[in-house]
């Protein structure tokens, strides 16, 4: 199937190196082998293979290869000063893509810098808009499937439920035994799958390090680092409290989503509130790889409690207020204040199941899968 930054990868290998990041599994590789098609004589290289790993060191690869794909480069030693040579010295015309599951800003080794040599993009998992775009499926359709699947590929795309759940079960334990190793020992593994198991019972609420710290007889700051390779991996992203002063919204308790919303655990109103802080996030990601927009997704929390899930900002500034809710369409209290507030921003309350589309005030009750589908990607 076709992925939604096709036309924006294409369009920069025209002028830089390209680097796609994303979670394993979220379709980098088979996305990388759809471009190849349209680049004579494209090569695709691999550091995890033996052989690729020596073309790779020796930089042996043809130089009448229109298009050659680097995957896991990041995990040679030096890497940045070897695409700095490899960019600078190959043929004139021909593109580079460099792609991994990792975060390649993660990786700290000495380096020449590449600045200025490369476009940085970011491949999400499905979307309601993406899903709809591809097949022209309902948005409600395109909804449910993500919350029963999650949108990552293959599970979504699975015949049957039982499928999807032996995909995600075997994913989970090799990202822990296989890729975090490459951050954390070997003796820490057994803590950081505890903790990614709380970590999924907790999507949507404040998270508390300490506490958590205690029940697992570890140190808040060995969690914040276990915290730090989640994200690095692209298992979890942090929703941080929004505030006019960003020292203050730093020290304040973040929320944490997982980009696969199937791994949202059981409840159904934490799982619905994953897959929009997800699709709110591609969206923000899309406009800011593709557009250059400094968009930044966060939640509205005030001293006395009140919670609003969402506001998308640009340069810090609201864009835009959202609210979740699986079937209530009573008005959120704080979300219709917060509209009042600020009145240069949207405020949306996204009900599931929603009967009926209406405007109260400044705050717009709207069907989530319908609006969600309306998102940039």
């Amino acid at each position: 199937m076709q992925r939604y930054l096709d036309a924006a990868i294409a369009a920069d290998l025209g002028r830089k190196m390209v680097f796609l990041t994303g979670p394993r599994q979220v379709g980098k590789t088979t996305l990388a082998r759809a471009l190849m098609a349209s680049w004579p004589r494209a090569q695709y290289l691999n550091w995890d293979v033996p052989n690729d790993r020596r073309i790779l060191l020796d930089q042996a690869w043809s130089p009448r290869a229109g298009l050659v794909v680097l995957d896991e480069i990041h995990k040679m030693r030096d890497w940045k000063t070897y695409l700095k040579g490899a960019y600078d010295g190959r043929p004139p015309g021909q593109a580079l893509l460099v792609t991994g599951s990792a975060r390649l800003d993660t990786f700290r080794q000495a380096g020449a810098s590449l600045a200025g040599r490369y476009f940085a993009l970011r491949l999400h998992p499905l979307s309601v808009r993406e899903w709809c775009d591809e097949t022209g499926a309902t948005p409600d359709h395109a909804l449910e499937r993500i919350l029963a699947r999650g949108g990552f590929p293959e599970p979504f795309l699975a015949e049957a439920p039982a499928e999807a759940e032996r995909w995600r079960r075997q994913y989970l334990d090799d990202l822990i035994r296989e890729d975090i190793l490459e951050f954390s020992r070997v003796h820490e593994l057994r803590a950081m799958r505890h903790f990614v198991a709380l970590l999924r019972e907790r999507v949507g609420a404040p998270l508390s390090l300490a506490s958590i710290a205690r029940d697992l007889q570890v140190s808040p700051t060995t969690l914040a680092r276990y915290l730090d390779i989640l994200e690095a991996l692209y298992v979890v992203f942090v929703v941080r409290p929004y505030s006019r002063n960003v020292a203050r919204a730093l020290l304040k308790e973040p929320k944490v989503y997982f980009f696969d919303t199937a791994l949202a655990g059981a409840n159904e109103g934490a799982r619905f509130e994953n897959a929009c802080a997800a699709m709110l996030l591609k969206h923000a990601h899309y406009l800011q790889d593709v557009a250059g927009r400094p968009l930044s997704l966060h939640y509205v929390r005030d001293k006395d409690g009140r919670e609003v899930d969402f506001v998308l900002c640009e340069a810090e500034r609201p864009l835009g207020f959202a609210e979740c809710k699986l079937a209530d369409a009573g008005l959120s209290p704080y979300l219709a204040a917060l509209a009042e507030s600020f009145p240069e921003a949207g405020a949306v309350q996204l009900v599931r199941d929603l009967r009926q589309p209406e405007q109260r005030g400044r705050v717009a009750i709207e069907p989530a899968a319908r609006w969600l589908a309306a998102l940039a990607a």
